[in-house]
């Protein structure tokens, strides 16, 4: 029954699909930008709320509540991922979006650790966990939703821009984190100005919500629910797909791990490490994001041409050769240049994962499992080693040990390498039709 559903025939228009893959895009930006203001604010909130200790210390605690909210992930992915396959992805992504709001509001208007005590942090955390549930279900919902509606010729292609707006999320998150550096006093960035991002983001989710409340479903959904009666059944994902949800799980432990790595934790290691200032961090992570979202669409063609498998290989096996050259390189220069090129080097070797994680697990699954298939697996390897990729950098360096962090990632690219080499192209033998 399956077959059948997956190789129905697509009934979307360019116009439509283009209409659909943007309108998925902006509520994946704007998830993502609430998302990663936590991280860009960390380094002005930190003393806020964990107002005792050293830097170090103040963002290590920071960084803990950061891999909290990723253990929400899992949990949000089960439950959004059965709702996703039963009521719809575009329903999933509505309410995913809801949710993310009211995260972002909520730390935006906590007060800190000196006007309420021990509450401060306890908000943060359950606001951290909140957002959690709603970031976990989305990445499924809108990696399946986009890859249905791409089409078969390009869905490499198309589905690269899950990783362009999820970057562009994170962009935008520095960008308003620049503009309030230049334009607000320090005392007044350190006292107040850092939840206005936070504001912002609750904003642009309303908005967000209004426009995917009014995106068409998937074709493929739509037939599924019309001749597959247990649609996102947690069991059936168990007993059937097995290989396919450990590959997902193998995949994205290295991948998620070293993405953090770029893209969070390495503004806070240009400052703590490398010396540079928070501006000069901000402005070397913003570029470096830039160069990181164009490579996305050329990677996603690249996968259409040559296939996922050659561009997973070069995204990990390239990621275990350079991960220990890049971050000594990184930790030890005094040139923003030379910082810039080194990270972008590392990111655009990611960027054969990024550019086609979303289609390579949506591929993996049949219609009636696939958004639980890709959001469970993934939320669990991204809580325990995405999520928790800053504390353990920062924790290895409070011990002294700051080059063992290196050897870690390494050795996670290096497992993500094996997971390649076991695995057919699912470009070619995937699950996902010729629509």
């Amino acid at each position: 029954m399956d077959a059948t559903v997956d190789t129905a025939a697509d009934t979307h228009t360019s116009f439509s699909r283009l209409r659909a893959i943007v309108g998925g895009s902006m509520g994946n930006l704007v998830e993502w930008y609430d998302w990663y203001t936590y991280s860009a604010a960390t380094l002005y909130f930190a003393p806020i709320f964990f107002p005792k200790g050293d830097q170090t210390a103040q963002l290590l605690q920071a960084a803990a509540v950061f891999a909290v909210g990723f253990a929400a992930r899992p949990v949000g992915a089960w439950l959004m991922g059965l709702y996703a396959d039963r009521a719809g992805r575009r329903a999933a992504l509505v309410l995913s979006v809801g949710m993310m709001c009211v995260g972002s509001l909520v730390i935006a208007l906590t007060p800190g650790e000196a006007a309420i005590g021990v509450a401060a942090p306890v908000i943060l955390v359950l606001a951290r966990i909140f957002q959690g549930l709603s970031l976990g279900g989305e990445y499924g919902a809108s990696a399946t939703y986009m890859s249905e509606v791409a089409g078969s010729k390009r869905r490499g292609f198309w589905s690269s821009f899950q990783y362009v707006t999820l970057i562009a999320g994170q962009l935008l998150a520095l960008a308003v984190l620049i503009v309030l550096q230049n334009i607000l006093p320090k005392a007044d960035m350190a006292a107040w100005g850092w939840r206005i991002p936070f504001a912002i983001g609750a904003l642009l989710a309303v908005i967000v919500f209004w426009i995917q409340n009014r995106l068409p479903e998937s074709h493929q959904f739509e037939v599924a629910k019309k001749t597959v009666k247990e649609r996102g059944q947690t069991m059936t994902l168990i007993m059937n797909h097995p290989r396919e949800a450990l590959t997902v799980l193998g995949l994205t432990a290295g991948g998620s791990m070293i993405f953090y790595v770029y893209t969070t934790y390495m503004q806070k290691f240009l400052t703590n490490t490398s010396g540079f200032s928070k501006d000069q961090a901000t402005n070397i992570s913003a570029a470096t994001l830039f160069v990181f979202m164009l490579a996305q669409p050329l990677f996603g063609w690249l996968s259409d041409k040559l296939g996922r498998r050659a561009m997973l290989g070069l995204a990990f096996g390239g990621g275990a050769i350079v991960t220990w050259p890049v971050m000594t390189a990184v930790g030890s220069t005094h040139s923003a240049v030379a910082a810039f090129l080194w990270i972008s080097l590392a990111m655009l070797l990611q960027s054969g994962y990024t550019a086609v994680s979303a289609v390579v697990k949506a591929e993996l699954f049949p219609t009636h499992v696939r958004a639980l298939g890709v959001a469970l697996p993934y939320a669990i390897a991204n809580a325990v080693f995405g999520g928790t990729a800053e504390y353990v950098a920062l924790w290895f360096k409070s011990i002294g040990s700051e080059a063992g962090f290196y050897i870690y990632g390494s050795v996670l690219m290096a497992l993500g390498f094996i997971v390649v080499l076991s695995m057919r192209d699912p470009r070619k033998a995937g699950l996902m039709g010729e629509s």
